[in-house]
């Protein structure tokens, strides 16, 4: 390894929007509702550097108020982009802070771009024999890559690190010298920044040139050898490209000095980035902070993987000891973690261990007497229908809390749970917890029904605050300032010598359970004020946490299926994939990977040509994504064939081929888990399986669903589905008269609306008039545009505006009802509800006008879609109460969206056709009735 030194210069503003890109449909926001996910972002990419590489000399270059000199010569530079996120604004003075603590350098000039100053900066080390990398995304920096300097691309999206050196680039590029880059972009332009290029070059063309003429002004010198219209184009555009060529180029004399001193990595202040992390809520970063700085066998080299090392005859080792510099006296062993928060050794606690006998009798006369008990269980597995009590934890007061260990033996288990039940059966005692529904499971499972009130703390902090996370050990931190004890400290990581709980010592079992329901005691208290400040404390009572039971109940029921039709469905769907593979190689006159994006995009676009301008990715490749294909399918029957062939392949491995996987041997059936806390818009979600994305509306999809049948010939499948609901729900809010009467004459809706806006009788509306009108009836709620409407239909996008005009003005007080949500977003930062669900929008009146559009689209759409999402939940409950408290044989056990599945007790059907309807129909009362069809079948898709 030679000892040359290695400087890595980061643009910063290139990887904050990407970090902030890439969390976009699921950002980070911390329980003060900022939004940190380009903080985390950019983070994420410092930290994988440092641990990659261990780099000896390390900056990071910030624009200051942009170019000056380019916007002088061009005052459209850039003029194209959206103002910065907010996200991204209150990101900056953060990351700098932290840099600051971390003792990083950061460069910034006004006036200059990250790219100027990384430029001279790099050149300057160069010279003093430093190999430098350049670490950013973007591909303009490739103009300056040299025999010792690389551009460095972070990992993304599944791809690895990226290191362009000079082949890459001329690969890339296609280019000889890497200088040429700033012709090949001063010839075609560069949307992002806004230069123009020579109208009608593009990427292929661009390198063409480069090959014939060398470079911008080779081209200009010998139009003559250019043929009709692009001759007239580039010499009519001489100027221009000249101009995009000046605005392409990097600077490399700008006022900065490379001080490898300044710039050597060296001990950071802990204290300060740690303090700063926990401001943040950044519980990871903070562990990864402390894991990177005071780990020196981590760190001690440039790590095996280094991408930076493997570059052939690029072995730039440090050579140094340690992350600093090569002494090892300057090693951080010093580095702890500064946790301010409390953990188990900090507080006074008093978490007792009853033993068997007296002490538990004892025990259980003082659980009898309390009002408000949290109890947590410890069990041998996640999973509630294989796991087995290892021990109970309860409290009910702050720092104190008691644990009953359950022996193995199955006589003893049952006399402990005996002795137990009347407190788990009491009405008069409230039961706290943290995801009650596990312990619900577990304890239904050990022959107890939990009765009385419960309060879920997970539940609690879902409805206060709906988009951060909700597992116990961020609610600790967040709102107690206390770390608890991780259980993998007890078990160990996932993976085969992860230890079962049973076999953790007594005694620790006992600190860490008790801390547990001691945590969730003291989260309860501090929820139920901010509950009754939200006004949500009616919907977490009446419905989130009556729901809860109702969940348990149905996945403990699970659903049977028919695994032996499953076999034959994905022979058959072997047979079409095969078959549509086949067709795929004839139109394409060659064998190759269907299911590689590269490949594919190479014999669509390349060799096919199917297109005139293909659209590409960031990284340079054809993008075949769903949105890209399903556009073009209509024209090209290659591309419907390999939409068609992804989709069953998808259905096979997804469905088909993993669901016999996922029934459970005890009970022989398949048992869903669904989540009440993730979706923002209150709506359910399903997990392993699934089974709320079956496709449904593709044939082979359907048949998914066939496989899902009765308990046995005693019983048939019951669906029953709300129809049109959230329609119905958007007429109700609006007080759109016409929707309304629609509806309540029992009109078929797409009709009604296809008949006003195109201006026909009713009776003489087309097919497609009905289904045009039915696209925009469904898309109005999600923001559809003029451009998306054409997408999704046979209309032009000129069509496409005037039938979404003509329906506003059909439906003015839809209109008015949409722009009052938005308005009333921007006063209160929320909508809600007909229940008062609360859907926070932080961006609502942001700066930049993509991410506001979605916030302003939110708006409208989550009172809509949360408002169809709580009435199916009353329903669900009170279809609950009445299959209880009748003693029906009939169980509920599916939920999607707006279906609900039952396996019904065949002398039972007729019975509960009505109950299940009345009940549906009747769960919450607006101007418009809800209508619910009733569907029997020996399946689901029968039934459905």
């Amino acid at each position: 390894m030679s000892d040359q030194k290695r400087l890595f210069l980061l643009d910063a503003y290139a990887l904050i929007f990407r970090g902030y890109y890439a969390l976009i449909k699921n950002p980070r926001i911390n329980s003060k509702g900022m939004d940190t996910s380009a903080i985390m972002g950019f983070m994420n990419s410092l930290f994988d550097v440092i641990k990659r590489e261990n780099p000896d000399h390390l900056a990071v270059a910030f624009d200051k108020g942009g170019s000056v000199e380019r916007t002088e010569l061009f005052e459209e530079y850039k003029a194209n982009r959206d103002e910065t996120p907010d996200a991204i604004k209150i990101a900056v003075p953060y990351i700098q802070n932290i840099l600051k603590a971390m003792k990083i350098p950061v460069v910034e000039l006004a006036g200059y771009e990250a790219d100027d100053l990384i430029g001279t900066l790099a050149k300057q080390a160069e010279k003093e024999d430093y190999k430098v990398f350049m670490v950013t995304p973007d591909k303009d920096f490739g103009q300056l890559v040299s025999e010792n300097i690389f551009m460095y691309r972070p990992a993304r999206m599944g791809n690895g690190i990226e290191i362009w050196g000079i082949p890459e680039i001329q690969k890339r590029f296609g280019v000889q010298r890497p200088e040429q880059v700033i012709d090949y972009l001063g010839m075609m332009g560069d949307a992002s920044d806004n230069i123009p290029g020579l109208p009608g070059v593009g990427d292929k063309t661009a390198k063409k040139f480069l090959e014939q003429f060398e470079d911008m002004e080779g081209l200009l010198a010998n139009t003559d050898q250019l043929k009709g219209k692009m001759k007239e184009k580039v010499e009519a555009n001489a100027e221009l490209g000249r101009l995009s060529r000046k605005l392409a180029e990097i600077k490399l004399d700008c006022d900065v000095t490379f001080k490898a001193d300044d710039y050597e990595m060296c001990k950071p202040d802990a204290e300060k980035v740690q303090e700063i992390f926990e401001e943040l809520e950044f519980r990871r970063l903070k562990d990864q902070f402390i894991k990177l700085f005071s780990d020196e066998t981590e760190t001690s080299s440039p790590t095996e993987n280094s991408p930076a090392l493997k570059k052939e005859n690029q072995a730039a080792g440090s050579g140094q000891f340690s992350l600093f510099g090569g002494n090892p006296s300057e090693a951080p062993s010093t580095i702890k973690d500064t946790n301010s928060r409390n953990t188990i050794e900090d507080i006074d606690h008093f978490y007792q261990l009853v033993e068997p006998g007296l002490a538990t009798t004892l025990f259980i006369d003082k659980l009898m007497s309390q009002q408000a008990v949290c109890f947590d269980t410890e069990t041998t597995s996640l999973n509630p229908l294989e796991a087995a009590l290892v021990g109970i934890a309860f409290s009910w007061e702050k720092g104190k809390g008691f644990y009953i260990p359950f022996s193995e033996d199955k006589e003893e288990v049952h006399k402990l749970i005996e002795k137990l039940r009347p407190f788990f059966e009491s009405e008069t005692i409230e039961k706290i917890g943290q995801n009650l529904k596990y312990d619900v499971k577990v304890m239904q499972n050990h022959g107890v029904e939990v009765k009385g009130k419960l309060f879920d703390t997970m539940l609690a902090h879902y409805l206060i605050n709906p988009d951060m996370r909700h597992n116990m050990d961020v609610l600790a931190e967040t709102y107690l300032n206390y770390t608890p004890v991780s259980i993998t400290n007890l078990i160990g990581k996932k993976g085969k010598n992860q230890l079962s709980m049973r076999d953790v010592p007594i005694e620790k079992q006992t600190e860490y359970a008790v801390e547990d329901a001691d945590i969730t005691w003291q989260l309860a208290q501090h929820f139920r004020p901010e509950l009754a400040e939200a006004n949500t404390e009616k919907l977490f009572e009446d419905i989130e946490v009556p729901l809860l039971r109702v969940l348990a109940t149905m996945e403990n029921e699970g659903i049977n299926l028919d695994k032996e039709f499953l076999g034959s469905l994905s022979d058959d769907l072997d047979n079409d994939i095969k078959n549509l593979e086949q067709k795929i190689y004839n139109a394409a006159e060659t064998e190759f990977n269907i299911g590689s994006p590269k490949q594919l995009g190479e014999i669509l676009f390349d060799k096919m040509k199917l297109v005139d301008k293909p659209k590409k990715t960031k990284t340079g490749q054809y993008s075949t994504a769903e949105d890209v294909l399903s556009y073009l399918a209509k024209d090209h029957e290659i591309i419907q064939n390999v939409l068609d062939y992804r989709g069953l392949a998808k259905l096979k491995s997804t469905y088909v081929d993993a669901l016999p996987e996922q029934i459970e041997e005890k009970t022989g059936r398949v048992h869903t888990d669904y989540m009440q806390t993730v979706a923002a818009t209150g709506r359910l979600s399903s997990n392993n399986p699934n089974l709320q994305n079956i496709p449904i509306r593709t044939e082979r999809g359907r048949q998914v669903r066939k496989a899902f049948v009765p308990r046995d010939e005693n019983y048939v499948l019951l669906a029953a589905d709300y129809s049109q609901i959230e329609l119905r729900i958007i007429a109700a809010l609006s007080e759109e008269d016409t929707m309304i009467e629609a509806f309540k004459n029992g009109m078929d809706i797409h009709a009604s609306t296809a008949s006003k806006v195109f201006n026909v009788p009713l009776e003489e509306v087309t097919r497609e008039q009905r289904s045009n009108a039915k696209t925009v009836n469904f898309g109005i709620i999600y923001g559809v545009s003029a451009f998306g409407l054409s997408n999704q239909t046979d209309l032009t996008r000129a069509e496409a505006k005037e039938l979404i005009d003509t329906y506003y003005q059909t439906y003015p007080k839809l209109r008015s009802y949409m722009s009052e949500q938005v308005d009333f977003a921007r006063d209160n930062g929320y909508v809600q509800t007909v229940l008062g669900r609360r859907r926070y929008l932080k961006d609502i009146n942001g700066s930049n006008a993509i991410v506001r559009g979605a916030a302003e689209r939110n708006a409208v759409n989550a009172p809509i879609q949360g408002s169809a999402a709580d009435i199916i939940k009353i329903a669900m409950i009170n279809i609950q109460n009445k299959l209880t408290e009748g003693n029906y044989k009939t169980k509920m056990l599916l939920q999607v969206h707006d279906e609900l599945v039952f396996d019904c007790y065949k002398p039972e059907l007729e019975e509960m056709k009505v109950l299940i309807k009345t009940e549906m129909e009747s769960a919450f009362k607006m101007k418009v009735p809800l209508d619910v069809e009733v569907g029997i079948g020996e399946n689901w898709l029968q039934a459905h």
